[in-house]
């Protein structure tokens, strides 16, 4: 099984990759590609200059292009599950191709991880918005008249986080909501006070 899911082998993996090197590719567990979108999104991850860890749902393997990974085994790995929190904390990390989901989205913001968001359904639109336009810590890629986002797109978003200099702004902004949902969860913080207020209404 080419789809390893031993986390342990990810974080040795991310271990031996430079600072701020690799695109984390995620979508969850719910949001499915269908098989055109995962062709596509793969041959991007292949054309960019970026190493990457993609996250592929076992249910979803048999969509990856055949020899994808064996072709990019020298910059990619691809899995079927890895913690995600001990990956967006690593410092390999330098980017999250995610399909903003509430709970990535918060969790690549309250780290400081800029985002290339590729949202599928409802509210991930509404998160992008506020990835891109509020937060302005990543790209929302766009997708052409059928609804794909196409490989060249992704190679060039990918590109444009790690090395361009929207990027370099989108880090520094990055850092900055990382330090402010750190203070909001300090003790006296809002994030603190808002869950203390709430169990003393709950113990009343």
């Amino acid at each position: 099984n080419l789809f390893k899911s031993d986390n342990d082998a990810c974080i040795k993996w991310l271990n031996e990759r430079p600072k701020g090197s690799v695109a984390y590719v995620s979508f969850g567990s719910a949001a499915k590609l269908d098989d055109e979108q995962t062709k596509e999104l793969a041959w991007g991850l292949r054309r960019s200059k970026s190493n990457f860890l993609w996250v592929v749902r076992a249910s979803e393997a048999a969509k990856v292009p055949k020899g994808f990974v064996e072709e990019t085994s020298e910059k990619g790995l691809v899995v079927s599950w890895c913690s995600q929190l001990e990956v967006l904390v690593h410092e390999a990390v330098g980017c999250f191709v995610t399909h903003c989901g509430w709970n990535s989205t918060l969790e690549a913001l309250s780290l400081g991880v800029p985002m290339l968001a590729m949202p599928q359904w409802t509210d991930q639109r509404t998160n992008a918005k506020f990835i891109m336009d509020v937060w302005k810590i990543g790209i929302t890629a766009p997708s052409d008249e059928k609804g794909k986002v196409r490989e060249e797109v992704v190679e060039h978003c990918i590109s444009e986080i790690m090395e361009g200099e929207r990027g370099k702004e989108m880090k520094i902004n990055a850092l900055k909501w990382k330090e402010l949902a750190k203070k909001a969860a300090d003790e006296g913080g809002s994030s603190d006070k808002n869950i203390d207020e709430f169990i003393s209404k709950l113990v009343q």
